[in-house]
């Protein structure tokens, strides 16, 4: 069969975009939620059993979990472009090359992190913003969880090579049967046996280790490709590549990091200086990062999905399927992006409620979290599914100078600058205004790149 018949026979090339779309940005949206939930489950239980001090902690331990993701995102999609990529050229032995080094990259980089945490545990925690009295929280949850992180990363970054080898189902369900057994497993540990913080951290890393499970098993044993124990020598020439690809997920992931911990500490010292105290300011923020999360994996799920729809017809010089099924993606993200600001503005409380009780003054600072700092949700599409784009299309630079735009070039900056002037007040109004410049910034970057010459014919 000839390359082009290759190409021609591809249903990433034939099939209405739509429909390519909905089968692959459908997957990732669940497989994105059900990351989330991770966070959202131990949020609930710990919060209805330890209270607010644990879940001031698990917001301690966010940046660890970010750190996974980030590593998952830079060798998972990564390696999933880089295979779409040469797959949609006709090179199928050196697309097994990328996704075999992007394989044992991703665990290599988990049990390093692992050896990190155990050993530096008690200065990461301090880092990372814990006020005294949430120190031994954090710590009974960071060194549970550590465990399971080259679990957490190989399954979340195996999803994109699974999916990239062309079956999404499948990856969503690595991530589905994980988050059911750590459910399961939170109730049993945290209400039934009493085991408070190490329950929900127990229940966390042994969800994700069957998940990591099922992603090493399918790819032992791929669709379009054979992976073999040649693959998996770590060669710097694919593993370049694979990294370049996903520098822009992963700058991004790592900015969140980086904000989150400043985030922290600015939460715990104007807390402090303000009526709200040093607990309630850290532990609302972080019960809203994570619920915000969940809209963020409709989003994250849609440029996700989008990826090898894009990749694999930039490399076969489809130009306007490439940009059919950009204009589609940031269809669906606006209306639910949307929708999200309006749930945001409309029932702050009862959502905030869910995570268990507090004080009128908690109620309050969350509220203004929600109504404030979330205000540009509905621009907040922008930015990542053109960031995903301009990865998936080869172009990773500008991708990762779009992904950098809100975190650190806005965001970052203003959470130092603004609380100066108006106290903890000033960490609030940072959200919408940094969202607002990268939306802006990223409409510019996807208009000059959609009305080049190659996208009109």
């Amino acid at each position: 069969m000839s390359e082009q018949k290759k190409k021609e026979g591809n249903p990433l090339g034939i099939l209405p975009v739509n429909q390519l779309i909905i089968k692959f940005a459908g997957p990732s949206i669940v497989a994105m939620l059900v990351s989330a939930l991770y966070n959202i489950v131990d949020q609930f239980f710990i919060g209805n059993s330890v209270g607010a001090l644990g879940n001031a902690a698990t917001n301690i331990a966010f940046p660890l979990t970010t750190s996974c993701i980030s590593i998952a995102l830079l060798f998972g999609i990564g390696g999933a472009s880089a295979f779409n990529l040469s797959m949609g050229k006709g090179d199928e032995d050196e697309a097994v090359y990328y996704m075999g080094n992007a394989a044992i990259m991703m665990f290599g980089c988990g049990v390093v992190l692992f050896l990190i945490v155990q050993f530096f545990l008690t200065p990461l925690v301090y880092f990372f913003g814990a006020p005294e009295n949430v120190v031994e929280y954090a710590k009974t949850y960071i060194r549970i969880t550590s465990i399971g992180f080259p679990f957490l990363i190989f399954s979340s970054g195996g999803g994109h090579l699974i999916r990239a080898d062309g079956n999404p189902n499948f990856a969503m369900l690595c991530n589905l049967v994980g988050a059911v057994i750590n459910t399961i497993l939170d109730a049993l540990f945290v209400f039934g046996f009493g085991m408070g913080m190490a329950g929900a951290a127990l229940a966390t890393i042994i969800g994700q280790f069957i998940s990591g499970c099922m992603a090493i098993r399918y790819l032992m044993h791929c669709k379009t490709v054979t992976l073999e124990k040649k693959h998996l020598r770590v060669c710097w020439k694919y593993v370049s590549r694979v990294a370049s690809l996903g520098t822009a997920a992963f700058s991004n992931q790592v900015a969140m990091m980086i904000v989150q911990i400043v985030m922290n500490k600015s939460l715990t010292y104007y807390g402090g200086l303000s009526s709200y105290g040093e607990e309630i300011p850290l532990a609302c923020a972080g019960i809203i990062t994570k619920v915000n999360q969940i809209f963020f994996s409709f989003i994250i799920g849609i440029s996700q999905g989008l990826q090898p729809i894009m990749s694999f017809n930039y490399g076969a010089a489809n130009y306007q399927r490439v940009k059919e099924a950009y204009m589609r993606a940031a269809l669906y993200g606006a209306v639910l992006s949307v929708g999200a600001f309006i749930l945001f503005q409309v029932f702050p409380r009862p959502i905030i409620s869910l995570f268990g009780n507090g004080s009128e003054q908690y109620f309050a600072f969350a509220e203004s979290y929600f109504r404030v700092f979330l205000f540009f949700t509905f621009l907040n599409f922008i930015q990542p599914i053109t960031s995903n784009c301009f990865t998936a299309i080869g172009k990773p630079k500008r991708g990762m100078f779009l992904s950098l735009t809100r975190q650190i070039l806005f965001l970052l900056p203003l959470i130092v600058i603004l609380p100066l002037f108006i106290g903890i007040d000033g960490i609030l109004y940072a959200g919408p205004i940094a969202d607002g410049m990268a939306g802006v910034i990223g409409i510019i970057m996807i208009a000059r790149e959609l009305g080049q010459e190659k996208y009109k014919k």
